[in-house]
């Protein structure tokens, strides 16, 4: 039997307490993660240099997590940051060793696909 199919809700940001905040969703933290840092993914996460993990939240049905991301979205700038700091405190990049685990094949090194 295959382990179920996780998803999480994350947040990104280029510094501390101060910085922008980014909330997404995705199938594959891991390799989401790598794709900011690496600057793969066009728009609001590479302009503003969102290369940090600090916060994440773990799923097993798809549905839960995107309500979850638009409820996160929804909150005041307050409310992110406690919800930040009672995982992690120091605001440190909870993905800063991922690069040494996560090491993408060919067709995970594409961008992703943008709608017209």
């Amino acid at each position: 039997m295959r382990d179920p199919r996780l998803f999480f809700v994350y947040i990104m940001t280029n510094g501390p307490r101060g910085g922008v905040l980014y909330i997404g969703v995705t199938g594959d933290i891991r390799r989401r993660a790598w794709q900011h840092k690496n600057k793969l993914v066009a728009g609001f996460t590479n302009r503003y240099n969102l290369t940090q993990l600090v916060y994440y939240e773990t799923f097993y049905y798809p549905d839960a997590a995107i309500a979850r991301e638009k409820e996160i979205k929804g909150w005041r700038r307050s409310k992110k940051i406690a919800l930040i700091e009672s995982m992690n405190p120091r605001w440190e990049d909870m993905a800063r060793d991922w690069q040494n685990i996560y090491k993408p094949d060919a067709a995970n090194r594409r961008e992703i696909p943008r709608s017209a």
